[in-house]
């Protein structure tokens, strides 16, 4: 995690507080309509800017969609790795200890330091299977 001082704003909190409400994975337009029926006046940029520090400072997840959108969900500290939804954008952080170590050979065969890696397992969670 690469926490930054940044000044805590009105906005980044109620960015923060919508995250918190899901377990989903949101594309930063579902956040700003979620905001907008809340009352909240924040503008679709300053969602995005907010989101785009708040993933830099390593405070929310953020995952690219089959059709390359970014969605981002409030996590858990620390590294780890999810299993999401393809249907409904249910995700489970998940632990990866092989990637890691797979991750860690394969950078040093190559000559690579400094490593930074993500894994997401894209499938359909058990109640979207049964709607099917």
């Amino acid at each position: 995690m690469t926490t930054t001082s940044r000044r805590p704003t009105r906005q980044r909190a109620a960015v923060a507080a919508a995250l918190a409400q899901s377990a989903e994975f949101q594309s930063a337009q579902e956040l700003h309509a979620r905001l907008r029926e809340g009352g909240d006046s924040v503008g679709l940029a300053t969602v995005y800017r907010n989101l785009q520090s708040m993933a830099a400072d390593g405070e929310i997840d953020v995952v690219r969609t089959e059709e390359g959108e970014a969605v981002y969900r409030a996590c858990s500290t620390g590294h780890h790795h999810h299993l999401v939804c393809r249907v409904c954008g249910k995700a489970v952080e998940i632990e990866g200890p092989a990637v890691e170590t797979w991750a860690a050979k394969v950078s040093a065969a190559h000559g690579f330091s400094d490593v930074e890696h993500t894994v997401e397992i894209v499938g359909t969670c058990t109640d979207c299977s049964r709607v099917k």
